[in-house]
């Protein structure tokens, strides 16, 4: 993975963050009860996916030093 890419992840996984937790904060009250368990879900859904998406870039800009693939044999099988 390109520094890159593993950087867009990064920011792409902060932003998410930010942007669920300000809904969050900003869902107005008067709303019948399944309007929050559909958005409380639809919150912590998308904060892992940042979470992951943050993680695998953070591995990627980690990993990424001008090197090919590693632990890479050769072999079919």
């Amino acid at each position: 993975m390109s520094r890159k890419i593993a950087g867009f992840l990064i920011i792409l996984g902060a932003f998410m963050i930010f942007e669920w937790v300000n809904l969050g904060f900003n869902l107005a009250d008067g709303h019948p009860t399944s309007f929050y368990v559909v958005h409380g879900i639809l919150i912590a859904v998308n904060i892992i996916l940042a979470v992951v998406l943050g993680v695998i870039g953070w591995r990627g800009l980690r990993g990424s030093g001008g090197k090919g693939v590693k632990g890479r044999t050769g072999d079919a099988g």
